[in-house]
């Protein structure tokens, strides 16, 4: 009986096949056994599709090679740097002066109490606060910003922001969605309106209170109905729902459908599906928002699906099986 493959052997052989087909079509004998391997052990799909999101993000699949690692997905570690990233920004709870400093480095101005801060389709903004907090406005989206003696209010209209709060006593953080408020004095989180969805939320450092509810670190609460209570989260799913905040899309998973319907929110480019069956195939890996249609590339492969653009639509569809003779 053959030896069950290691996950460390298929990442190796995903990223030598990814190499192999971004040098140019395969011949028949060579297309025979990339087949045969990716329906050979039901992990192949998932790690060919890390391994042809990481090309994409790179440009060049022919960086991977055996040296293929899928920590790549990882968060990476930063060094120290004498300028404020975008990212620091985001994480940052002390040093105001320090903060704020950087910031008008980054050329980011601060909005006036009252002003409406708002994203168009596919851009990412980040704004700072005058009491050091920031807030990053994820693709159409709008906020209302109210800040006063005696509280810090931002008000969510639309899309998706995430909050990194800064600490003040003496004023509490308030986000007001849909009536309800949610208030922190430090926390780093994620609050979701979307027109089709209930209102989402997702806590990643810190305390957030709704009510009589407390939402700890690593918890999602989705406001459907009165009942509903917070679920802990893994810190690696975090990290997947966070991704946006780099420019990327992270599934783990999702059928091709949710995929499609996600990129969606960052593109002009629509990716419509034209079997059932293959808009239920589950997604794996962390590919650039902004690319649908290199996205579609690799799901063509994977999949053995025809693409066809059309506009601006990318249209996935099955290949048609042979006729036996």
């Amino acid at each position: 009986m053959a030896e069950r493959e290691t996950s460390r052997d298929i990442d190796r052989a995903a990223s030598e096949w990814t190499a192999r087909l971004d040098r140019g079509p395969l011949t028949p004998e060579e297309d025979a056994a990339f087949q045969a391997w990716l329906g050979g052990d039901p992990r192949s799909r998932g790690a060919l599709l890390r391994a042809q999101a990481l090309s994409i993000m790179s440009e060049s699949a022919r960086a991977l090679g055996p040296r293929f690692d899928p920590s790549a997905f990882e968060e990476p570690k930063r060094p120290a740097a004498a300028r404020l990233s975008r990212r620091q920004a985001l994480t940052w709870t002390g040093g105001t002066v320090a903060v704020l400093a950087s910031l008008v480095a980054l050329g980011v101005g601060m909005p006036a109490s009252g002003a409406v801060i708002s994203t168009g389709r596919g851009e990412i903004r980040l704004v700072p606060l005058k009491d050091g907090s920031t807030v990053l406005l994820n693709t159409e989206s709008s906020v209302r910003v109210r800040f006063d003696e005696g509280e810090r209010l931002v008000t969510l209209l639309r899309g998706e922001a995430y909050f990194s709060v800064a600490r003040d006593e003496r004023r509490p953080f308030i986000v007001e969605v849909d009536g309800r408020r949610l208030h922190t004095t430090q926390a780093g989180f994620r609050v979701r309106k979307l027109d089709a969805d209930p209102v989402d939320i997702l806590v990643q450092r810190g305390q957030v209170d709704l009510a009589a509810l407390a939402l700890t670190a690593n918890t999602r609460l989705t406001l459907v109905d009165s009942t509903e209570r917070p679920q802990p989260i893994t810190p690696e799913a975090v990290t997947r729902e966070l991704a946006w905040r780099d420019g990327k899309l992270a599934f783990e998973g999702e059928t091709l459908k949710q995929a499609a319907d996600s990129f969606a929110r960052y593109s002009d480019t629509r990716i419509l599906i034209g079997d059932p069956g293959l808009a239920r195939e589950p997604v794996t890996g962390l590919f650039a928002a902004n690319d649908p249609v290199g996205f579609s590339r690799a799901i063509a492969r994977v999949f053995d699906a025809r693409l066809e653009q059309r506009g601006d639509d990318v249209v996935l569809t099955r290949r048609a099986a042979p006729h036996p003779f």
